[in-house]
């Protein structure tokens, strides 16, 4: 079992490069940051995870892909990664490039979640209609995918181009979202697997998951629980599942909040 850590990366909580140090030195697998490019202070789409209040986090948060670069400057074996991209909001071209640079530099350290996103009006002030987020999604991870894989890459929306560096490993793609058929769709076809938060009703959803991938002719996608508390009882669980991944959740703050947390995940 590989474990791993996540944070909002802002602006007033500790610095990320620190962050990854703690991380690589504590002997954690993987750090994960998240991404939000704004927050319409119009707030008409109500927090996802059911909050009175948007968490002030939301508003702060760093480019992740700026922000993984420091922590990967700043370490030598940690592995970095999106939790999550929001892929319907960037041009993937400039996306490609981004990630397979920070690949190259890293040594192949990076992981891309990619995922859908909540939030109405901001996926709108990107020009995407809410209800077309998961095709476009769709379109711009394959887009960066061909980017990344081929010499001459071509897709709907670029002419055959020369890109350049190519990534060491992939980079791995994992998407992330609520279990269901057409999140499953999406694995399926190009994920190397899901990244669904907290990891509650995993096994319930395994069969599906499993017949998507069959349906795909592809083997089993990968599975990693996302933003979770860990305990001892809990990975004993998920590794029963076959699960080889869990990333735990640290409060976006502080170095002196944030550290014994780490601690306390390191002891497991």
């Amino acid at each position: 079992m590989r474990l791993g850590v996540t944070m909002f990366a802002t602006d007033l909580a500790m610095p990320v490069e620190e962050l990854a140090r703690a991380a690589e030195e504590r002997g954690f697998d993987s750090l994960y940051v998240p991404e939000h490019t704004h927050i319409p202070v119009s707030r008409r789409t109500p927090p996802a995870a059911g909050q009175e209040e948007l968490p002030d986090e939301y508003k702060r948060t760093l480019d992740p892909l700026v922000a993984l670069s420091f922590a990967a400057a700043a370490t030598r074996r940690l592995r970095v990664g999106t939790g999550i991209l929001l892929a319907a909001q960037r041009e993937p071209i400039v996306t490609a490039k981004a990630i397979a640079t920070l690949d190259h530099l890293s040594g192949g350290r990076v992981v891309v979640g990619v995922g859908f996103g909540w939030n109405v009006e901001e996926i709108e002030n990107h020009g995407v209609p809410y209800t077309r987020r998961r095709e476009v999604a769709r379109r711009n991870v394959l887009a960066m995918q061909a980017l990344w894989r081929d010499e001459v890459a071509s897709f709907d929306g670029f002419e055959p181009s020369w890109s350049w560096p190519k990534p060491l490993h992939g980079p791995p793609v994992y998407v992330g979202g609520a279990a269901g058929p057409k999140l499953f769709a999406h694995v399926a076809e190009y994920a190397e697997g899901w990244m669904p938060i907290g990891g509650a009703g995993i096994k319930a959803a395994l069969p599906a998951l499993r017949e998507a991938c069959e349906k795909a002719g592809r083997p089993m996608a990968r599975i990693i629980p996302f933003g979770t508390r860990p305990s001892r009882e809990k990975l004993d669980y998920f590794a029963g599942l076959g699960i080889e991944e869990v990333v735990a959740t640290l409060p976006s703050g502080s170095a002196d909040v944030v550290l014994p947390l780490l601690d306390a995940y390191a002891a497991l």
